[in-house]
């Protein structure tokens, strides 16, 4: 009897269907000498410290690093405590009687990291160390799995992925575990969670958000001229930037005096506009968030769906290519969707004979290729689905589909030794842009303007002094956090060390939006309109945390590579995990060392004199709850530090504050100072 172990019910369902197993026994489908049962995702875990002895949150037990891991079944959480879940109970059962009693086991879990390590976990839990076959498929369509029955590898081809998941699972557990009770400990307020992950994460995006709040805007002013030539109106802009209004006023009224401008050059250029490659998981994430405004875990919910219901390709893929054996099939994969009305146009505009073999990289296909409709069309899809559905048909389209030939023009004008310029495209061939005509997803403008030629003279119609100002990095949405994670590189500010670490990313493909929504969960960050903004709690742990190892970008990302080296056998498994041991002690003894703020026992209530202020996240009180006196922390939309408020109670008055917002939105800057009746008041510069 051969028994196959598949991911999930609807899965098996499938694959028992195919082999011919009809009769349905509690948790597997039997029949025609097969045994088809599945895993329910993650039935066994990492033990939690307390299954091995250890006392939760003690500052002496801290670190807590296991001699061996042990495993466990799923647990629930009831009344407070975590139990067994009964049903992983149950099927681990059911798993561990037909792996007994078999003559040969077929894995049939998602062909990567996270499917690999959900069986290899049971099989560790269960002690069987029977040989197994693989079943490696990046599509459910009978056809893939027919396939991939046909040709099953042998199980040992794939110990470097569950050694890369094993690591992977080890290192989120030491660092989350013994990071999140030791700062838990030091702060001694409330509980806390921090992550191998998650906290360089955070990292990024309250960065961003200080960076982004804190910015001081600055105004300019450029001059445009207005032109008419051959009918057609166009605009031209100084190169100059006058940060003085006065100044860029007196440029204009000069050139207000000439009632022409001279062609200095006109530099044409011939651009080739490659078509893009298919979606990787992050691509089709940041793409699905841009236009339908869907969170990272949503697009994965709806593609693992549609891939569910053999309607695309396996989604938690990473490369954006496909092997060369693969390329054979891609013109069917256009007639079966050329079947729908929205792409028949498109086939017969592709010269199918000479499609565009971009996409074709046997080096860059990781565990899976990049991403493909199937054989079928979909049929009974919600809304939604459709939309992720038709975002990847549409870029299997684009990706096979010639480059979009343009011209760029770029125009210099001059006027009394003041420089302007315009720029203008026109499209020669549409390419692969064709596909996006059709769809009328956005798209840029294209300018076309009359001859011009140089040394020629052009009339000025008309002169404007333009305000402009300085803008700050925009705050992260959810494609442009996805992008910052997957090209951490970029976020190093060391010029020198981005070369070294080019290409590097935190988290994986298929792990990225479960981060972001984890920070959700904890209430560290907070979705507002299209931006990723965090909360008071979030700012907090930041700026508990921003100088220390746990919120190294740099680190986390030279660790997933780390992970891929562990795959490929370059890097020992052991020797990488006892790295991480030596980072767990050090990063515990950092925030083991954290003094809480909670309590200012250096400064005493202004008002009683006699007691100890306390710190909050937005007030600072006295303690004696017969005393009345509170200072709120955000004054005029700025927040005091603990040197504002130690300087305010020692000296009556804090240094300069700058960027306060009065009522009338109006930006200032004051001293704070504490009155003689203990109330604030402000203090202004020129006083």
């Amino acid at each position: 009897m051969i028994v196959i172990l598949a991911e999930k019910p609807s899965v098996a369902r499938e694959i028992a269907m195919l082999v011919g197993a009809k009769t349905k026994k509690e948790g597997f489908i039997e029949g025609n000498g097969y045994c088809v049962t599945w895993a329910i995702g993650h039935l066994v875990s990492l033990a939690m410290p307390e299954d091995y002895g250890f006392q939760g949150f003690k500052r002496e037990a801290l670190p807590i690093l296991p001699r061996s891991y042990l495993l466990v079944p799923r647990k629930v959480k009831k009344a407070n405590k975590y139990t067994p879940d009964p049903g992983a109970l149950k099927q681990l059962k059911i798993i561990d009687k037909l792996f007994k009693v078999c003559t040969e086991i077929i894995v049939a879990t998602d062909a990567g990291r996270e499917g690999e390590f959900i069986a290899r976990y049971i099989f560790q839990y269960l002690n069987c160390t029977k040989p197994f076959k693989r079943l490696w498929i990046s599509s459910l369509t009978e056809k893939s799995i027919k396939e991939g029955l046909q040709n099953l590898r042998e199980g040992s081809e794939f110990d470097g992925l569950f050694r890369a998941g094993h690591s992977r699972s080890r290192a989120d557990w030491l660092v989350g575990i013994n990071a999140s009770q030791a700062l838990t400990v030091s702060m001694n307020d409330s509980v806390y969670s921090l992550g191998r992950v998650q906290t360089p994460t955070l990292s990024l995006i309250c960065k961003r958000y200080l960076e982004n709040t804190s910015f001081k805007k600055k105004l300019y002013y450029q001059l445009e001229l207005q032109h008419l030539k051959d009918g057609i109106l166009f605009k031209s802009l100084s190169t100059d930037k006058w940060e003085d209004k006065q100044k860029a006023e007196q440029a204009l009224k000069l050139i207000d005096k000439q009632s022409e401008v001279k062609i200095q050059k006109v530099e044409t250029k011939t651009i080739r506009e490659e078509s893009p490659l298919l979606f990787d998981l992050t691509s089709l994430q940041k793409r699905a968030n841009e236009l339908f405004g869907f969170s990272a875990e949503e697009t994965l919910s709806i593609a693992q769906s549609l891939y569910e219901k053999k309607f695309i390709t396996y989604p938690r893929t990473s490369s954006k290519y496909i092997p060369d054996d693969l390329w054979a099939e891609v013109p069917n994969l256009l007639k079966v969707l050329s079947d729908d009305s929205r792409y028949s146009n498109l086939l017969l505009k592709l010269k199918m004979a000479r499609l565009n073999k971009k996409i074709v990289n046997d080096v860059k296909v990781t565990d899976h290729h990049g991403l493909l409709t199937t054989d079928r069309l979909p049929s009974a899809i919600n809304a939604k689905e459709e939309s992720i559905y038709h975002l990847i048909a549409q870029r299997v389209w684009e990706a096979v589909f010639d480059p979009c030939v343009k011209t760029q023009t770029e125009i210099t004008l001059n006027v009394l030794d003041y420089e302007f310029s315009f720029k203008s495209s026109s499209i020669m061939e549409l390419g692969w842009r064709e596909v996006r005509k059709e769809f009328s997803t956005t798209d840029e403008v294209v300018i076309d303007l009359p001859d011009l030629q140089q040394g020629e003279n052009l009339k000025i119609k008309e002169t404007k002094v333009l305000e402009k100002s300085t803008k700050p990095k925009p705050l992260y949405t959810e494609s442009t956090l996805l992008s910052a994670m997957e090209n951490a590189s970029k976020e190093v500010e060391d010029r020198s060390l981005q070369s070294v670490i080019k290409d590097m990313g935190i988290g994986t493909a298929a792990t990225r939006a479960s981060i972001i929504e984890t920070l959700l969960k904890r209430n560290y960050i907070i979705r507002k309109a299209k931006s990723l903004v965090p909360t008071e709690k979030g700012l907090k742990v930041y700026e508990i945390v921003k100088d220390k190892l746990i919120s190294d970008v740099l680190l986390t990302a030279k660790w997933e590579s780390a992970f891929k080296d562990i795959e490929e056998n370059k890097t020992n498994m052991e020797d990488f995990h006892r790295q991480i041991e030596d980072y767990t002690s050090e990063i515990t003894a950092e925030l083991l060392a954290i003094k809480p703020i909670t309590e200012m026992a250096h400064l005493s209530c202004p008002k009683c004199k006699g007691h100890t202020l306390q710190l909050r996240e937005k007030v600072v009180k006295c303690l004696d709850i017969d005393c009345s006196w509170v200072l709120f922390r955000a004054i005029c939309r700025v927040k005091l530090s603990i040197d504002d408020i130690t300087d305010l109670i020692q000296q009556g008055k804090t240094k300069l504050l700058k960027g306060l917002i009065s009522k009338a939105e109006k930006e200032f800057d004051a001293y704070l100072i504490l009155k003689e009746d203990c109330t604030t008041g402000f203090e202004f510069k020129s006083k």
